[in-house]
């Protein structure tokens, strides 16, 4: 990529000025289109004004839910006061924990205790832990892959992760993540192919103080399918009219876990984080590397705690009615595989007084864009393609994976798929590059006569008069000083995809080529026993490679440039620099991307030679002197423009 944006500095300085004026423009576009500040609070609080009536309702429950809650918390206190004293007198039958319990859960106290199994559910792509305490999921492990260290793929620690529901049940909060379900279907399950299978976890409700009414429940359903990353997730309510509070609406949802670490490396660009989708609206996430959270006012599709390579996707069959989530650092995390902290609240729509269903669905499986594509829930948006500037993210979407797929489908090395790649990306972008080098070489026959327009207007107060005599020379000659740096600007859109595209290619994970181990990684043919700030603490060969091959190229292209150099100085040690700066971010970034742009300088070094050795300035400067003797062409707008500002200053052009 270097390469490429080298010559863009080895232009003259109208091309540079023409290409600033461009770059002023695209980001002129860019902040034009960007919603404000305010316009960005507007949309994350658009329920305010979009969906106030429908909250109005939620806002009172929500109200009566609190004044409950206290009027609860008082009279537990005033009642604890009275059974502690009557504990004292009867410790030997009754403990007091066993008191205060059934006192706060109520119609659930018997759930309360209980032995904390593990129930299995496992198809041949997962392989899922279910705990008898709060009837959740612990643990998912995607069983096709593995670790950086070839452990078992694990998405999240199961001794810090929550999941429950919490309602009213007479005037009582309760929270089935500390609540002991009981399996209603075979305890460990193994879907076949093509197949389903069911676990059925439910919390009933007491029907004396040591036995169960079997005929109301909360009911935790998992239906996994065979050969899919995606499962059913159902909470059922049966038989719980006559204890979850009439005036019950919605119903709150909490989960809450720390993701483990499954790569090499964190991605600057493609971290840990919660990626969230609006209801038939936009796809968000928080910081992906600070501390965030977010009030999500109106309803959402879908929350997922994202890795670079894997997610957790929790989806509504319909919608959730809001929620908030929040991304987190701790300082002394338990586990030494810890990676980040993660936790959602949802408010599941809920209807009391009948039995009722609250349907979902659970991803936990792969980022790869072909698999999160067909589930048509833009789960793919989570893949950090270039979103924000949708070229970019047309390249990747509609040229660069579909190619890549393709290739995928030979069975070749990632190694040489990336080259093939490569090579056709240059093939197809030769016809640009090939029209930038004639520019070039024009603007090169031109330099010995814009060097004499300089001498004849060698004062600042001139450079009106030379800015219009150089014009007019272009005019004459037929050369358009912006044809050099147009065609690398139709380049660089694919250039900055690439950038975006590897980093986030799940096809390169643990695939390895020559001395790299992993190509979404770095690699390292040395260890430091010193750590470089910037640099790190290891020695990238494709990294050192990639940026030998700029240096390079950019003291040959000098060279050949030659003496239109001297009018940019600073630019020489400019280009230089370059490279240098790039290589401490390249060292740890993923070595595919450092490969491709190895191979991309190396082939644009050989398309230089090419053309440089098919084109002939003298034929092009017998081409420019024929051109200055034909009748001159209508003078443009902007040549007259040139010529009104010059007349205004006093210059008359002569005549010719």
């Amino acid at each position: 990529m270097r390469a490429e944006l080298a010559n863009i500095f080895f232009m003259d300085k109208n091309t540079i000025t023409g290409l600033l004026i461009i770059f002023a423009i695209l980001i002129g576009y860019s902040i034009w289109m960007t919603p404000s500040a305010e316009e960005m609070q507007a949309r994350r609080h658009k329920a305010d004004s979009i969906a106030q009536a429908m909250h109005i309702q939620d806002s009172i429950a929500a109200a009566s839910r609190i004044e409950r809650l206290i009027q609860d918390s008082i009279n537990r206190t005033k009642e604890a006061e009275t059974t502690t004293a009557v504990a004292q007198e009867n410790a030997g039958t009754q403990s007091e924990t066993a008191t205060v319990d059934r006192d706060k859960l109520g119609v659930f106290a018997n759930s309360a205790k209980g032995e904390d199994k593990i129930f299995i559910i496992e198809s041949e792509l997962l392989k899922l832990k279910v705990s008898a305490k709060g009837g959740k999921i612990i643990s998912a492990q995607v069983k096709q892959f593995q670790t950086f260290d070839s452990l078992p793929l694990i998405l999240f620690d199961s001794a810090q992760t929550n999941f429950g529901i919490t309602f009213f049940a007479n005037n009582r909060i309760i929270n089935t993540n500390d609540l002991y379900f009981q399996p209603a279907t075979k305890e460990n399950v193994i879907v076949a192919e093509g197949d389903s299978a069911q676990l059925s976890m439910r919390l009933y409700v007491d029907a004396t103080d040591s036995t169960f009414n079997k005929d109301s429940y909360i009911e935790f359903l998992y239906t996994l399918k065979g050969n899919n990353y995606m499962m059913d997730f159902d909470i059922n309510f049966v038989g719980m009219e006559k204890y979850i509070d009439k005036g019950s609406n919605f119903i709150d949802l909490n989960w809450n876990t720390d993701l483990l670490r499954e790569e090499k490396t964190v991605d600057r660009m493609n971290g840990p984080t919660i990626y969230y989708k609006y209801y038939k609206d936009d796809v968000d996430y928080l910081s992906e590397r600070k501390d965030d959270e977010e009030e999500l006012l109106t309803k959402v599709k879908w929350v997922s705690f994202k890795q670079r390579f894997f997610s957790s996707i929790l989806i509504a069959d319909n919608y959730f009615l809001n929620g908030k989530v929040k991304v987190f650092n701790k300082e002394k995390p338990v586990n030494p595989r810890y990676l980040r902290s993660m936790t959602m609240t949802l408010g599941l729509p809920f209807q009391a007084g009948k039995d009722y269903s609250i349907p979902m669905s659970l991803y936990f499986g792969p980022n790869k864009f072909k698999t999160l594509r067909q589930y048509k829930l833009d789960l793919e948006r989570q893949i950090p393609l270039g979103w924000g500037f949708f070229l970019l993210a047309w390249i990747n979407r509609y040229a660069v994976i579909p190619v890549f797929n393709l290739l995928e489908g030979f069975g070749w090395n990632y190694g040489i798929i990336i080259l093939v790649l490569t090579v056709l990306l240059k093939i197809v972008l030769f016809p640009i590059a090939y029209k930038s080098y004639v520019s070039s070489a024009k603007m090169r026959v031109l330099k010995p006569d814009i060097d004499e327009l300089a001498k004849k207007f060698p004062k600042k107060e001139d450079a009106m008069k030379k800015q219009q005599a150089t014009m007019s020379l272009y005019k004459q000659a037929g050369v358009n000083p912006m044809a050099g740096c147009v065609p690398m600007l139709l380049q660089m859109p694919i250039l900055f995809a690439m950038f975006r595209f590897f980093p986030a290619a799940f096809e390169l994970r643990q695939q390895s080529f020559l001395w790299a181990t992993d190509l979404s990684s770095y690699d390292s043919i040395l260890q430091l026993p010193f750590t470089i700030p910037i640099y790190g603490d290891h020695v990238s060969l494709f990294t050192l490679l990639m940026t030998v091959s700029t240096i390079l190229y950019t003291k040959i292209n000098q060279e050949l440039m030659g003496s239109s150099q001297q009018q940019m100085p600073g630019m020489k040690t400019m280009m230089y620099l370059m490279p240098i700066m790039f290589l401490g971010w390249f060292n740890n970034y993923a070595s595919g991307l450092s490969y491709y742009y190895f191979l991309a300088n190396m082939i644009t070094f050989g398309q230089m030679f090419f053309i440089r050795k098919s084109i002939n300035e003298d034929k092009i400067r017998a081409q420019i002197e024929i051109n200055k003797k034909r009748k001159p062409k209508k003078k443009s707008g902007w040549q007259k423009r040139l010529e009104e500002a010059a007349k205004q200053k006093g210059y008359t052009p002569k005549k010719r």
